[in-house]
C-alpha cells in the first residue's frame, strides 16, 4: 500500500500529528509533507483546523473510506498473487452476538483443521475503529453505525425478550410496563448494547429506569441470570442470551420486547461480505481464486 496512503489512515485515525508520527516512526514535518503531498495530488484540504482541534473535511471522509479499502484490497491482492486462501479470519462482535449467538457458526468453522480464527467481543465504537484500522474482515454489531462509510446486510432480527425467575407470576405473560415498576430491574453495564436498547425504549413508553423500584447494574450475563433465576429481580435480554436456560421464564411487554436488528459490517467494496456468509452460513471458505466474479 502506498506510504502516503498509511500516513493519512493513521492521521485520521489519531488526529494528531505527532501521534501520528510517533506510531509511524517517523518525523512531525515528515507526516506533514505526506499529508501536503496527497492534498496537492488531489488539489484540496483533506485537514483543517477549528482553533486547536484537527477536522477532518468532506473531501478527507471520502478518501479515508477508499483507502481503507485499498488497504483490505492489497492484502487481498498479496494474497491472490501468491496463490493462497485466506486461512485466518478476524471477526468482531458484540457482547450478546460473540456470546452466544456465534459458537455453533465458530464450532463449524474449526473443524476444518487448516482453518483459524480470531474473535474479538467488545462494543460496536471499537469494533468499527479496528474495521478502519483493517483488523477485523467484519464485524457482527447490534448497535448503530454510518451506512454511508460502511456496507452492511442485515444477519437476523433477534427477539428481546423480558425475563424472570421460572416461578414468578410474570413467567410466561403479556404485562403491561407499569406493573413491572415495583419489580427490581437489573440492567447491563452504561454503554452497553442491550441496556442502551432497554432505556430507548422505556423512555419511548414514557418512563425510565429511576421508575422502577430498585435498579442493579451489572455487567456480567452470568451475574444477571443467577439473580433473575434466584428471583432478585427482572432483566431485559436476547432471547439468545436465556434458551436453554431451564430456570429462567420470559414475559413479553408492548413497547418493550420487540425483535432487535443484528448486522454484519464491512469495509465497503471488498471480498469481506463473501467471507462472512461463507462462515455465518457454516460453510467451508473457498479458495481465493473461487471467489472470482
Amino acid at each position: 500500500m502506498d506510504s502516503k496512503l498509511k500516513t493519512f489512515l493513521t492521521l485520521c485515525q489519531t488526529m494528531n500529528y505527532r501521534l501520528a508520527a510517533e506510531r509511524l516512526h517517523l518525523s512531525q514535518p515528515a507526516v506533514t509533507k505526506q499529508i501536503q503531498s496527497l492534498e496537492q495530488s488531489f488539489g484540496t484540504k483533506l485537514f483543517l483546523y477549528d482553533g486547536h482541534t484537527l477536522q477532518k473535511t468532506e473531501k478527507c471522509l471520502l478518501l479515508e473510506r477508499y483507502a481503507i479499502s485499498i488497504q483490505y484490497q492489497f492484502e487481498e491482492l498479496q494474497l491472490a498473487i501468491a496463490e493462497k486462501e485466506r486461512l485466518k479470519l478476524r471477526i468482531g462482535a458484540t457482547k450478546t452476538i460473540g456470546d452466544y449467538v456465534l459458537i455453533d457458526a465458530i464450532k463449524d468453522y474449526l473443524s476444518y483443521p487448516n482453518r483459524e480464527l480470531s474473535l474479538v467481543v467488545d462494543n460496536t465504537r471499537h469494533l468499527l475503529q479496528m474495521l478502519d484500522e483493517n483488523k477485523l474482515d467484519f464485524a457482527v454489531i447490534e448497535g448503530t453505525f454510518s451506512k454511508s462509510k460502511y456496507d452492511s446486510y442485515l444477519y437476523r432480527m433477534e427477539p428481546f425478550v423480558g425475563v424472570c425467575a421460572k416461578n414468578s407470576p410474570l413467567c410466561g405473560k403479556h404485562i403491561p410496563v407499569e406493573e413491572l415498576l415495583n419489580e427490581t430491574i437489573i440492567v447491563r453495564e452504561e454503554g452497553s448494547g442491550t441496556r442502551r436498547i432497554f432505556e430507548e425504549r422505556l423512555i419511548s413508553s414514557g418512563y425510565e429506569l429511576n421508575d422502577f423500584y430498585r435498579q442493579v447494574s451489572i455487567s456480567s450475563f452470568v451475574s444477571i441470570k443467577a439473580l433473575v433465576s434466584a428471583g432478585i429481580g427482572i432483566s431485559f435480554l436476547y432471547q439468545s442470551v436465556v434458551a436453554g436456560d431451564d430456570n429462567i421464564g420470559v414475559f413479553t411487554v408492548d413497547g418493550l420486547t420487540e425483535p432487535h436488528a443484528f448486522h454484519v459490517v464491512y469495509t465497503r467494496n471488498t471480498r469481506a461480505k463473501r467471507y462472512s456468509q461463507q462462515f455465518l452460513e457454516g460453510g467451508l471458505l473457498k479458495k481465493f481464486s473461487e471467489l472470482q466474479e
